[in-house]
């Protein structure tokens, strides 16, 4: 389709992932909405996002939600990243299904957009997982990234060798470019 047409002008981020390997994601709710606030929603929403990851193969590998956004690094599936499209799809309609009838608000819009970057390259791959690992920090919400249960900071910390920890510890992640400029909410604020 030529840029000249009406139709070309794009509306969203272009989706392309077809290739296997590890991704960054980024997604935001609708005017960026604190739909998610609070303990109760912020564990629906983890919990959606572990489980369907899951469902769709997918090999989560760090991963921070919020009342607004949620950011993960994850390993696609052997065939390729071709059901990430699909599998966020399933993630913000059964998110967006239960939330609006937990407020009596049926056919609400609640998300908006996703990005997703495949990451070719080892220092972008590990400064990455380094940033979603540390975003909980990044928005203030504690000082030790571990204390905010709906990331995966515990969980790395216990999962991964000490190694591997250093290893990720030691690309910085203070620079790299990721659509984040929300502004979140404690689960109790």
């Amino acid at each position: 389709m030529s840029m000249n047409h009406p139709s070309a002008w794009p509306h969203a981020p272009p989706h392309f992932t077809s290739a296997q390997g590890a991704y960054i994601v980024t997604a935001g709710t609708y005017q960026k909405k604190h739909t998610f606030r609070g303990p109760d929603r912020l564990r629906l929403l983890h919990d959606s996002l572990l489980k369907l990851t899951k469902q769709y193969k997918w090999e989560l590998q760090a991963w921070a939600v919020f009342s607004n956004h949620y950011h993960f690094v994850a390993s696609s599936p052997e065939q390729g990243a071709g059901n990430l499209p699909r599998m966020l799809s399933h993630l913000h309609t059964s998110t967006a299904q239960a939330i609006n009838q937990i407020d009596s608000s049926a056919g609400r819009k609640v998300w908006h957009n996703y990005r997703e970057t495949h990451l070719t390259y080892e220092a972008s791959y590990y400064s990455r997982l380094h940033y979603v690992l540390q975003n909980p920090v990044k928005h203030r919400l504690v000082h030790e990234a571990s204390q905010y249960p709906w990331c995966s900071a515990s969980w790395f910390a216990q999962k991964a060798t000490p190694a591997f920890q250093n290893r990720v510890k030691s690309f910085p992640c203070d620079r790299i470019k990721v659509d984040d400029d929300y502004q979140v909410y404690g689960a109790m604020d």
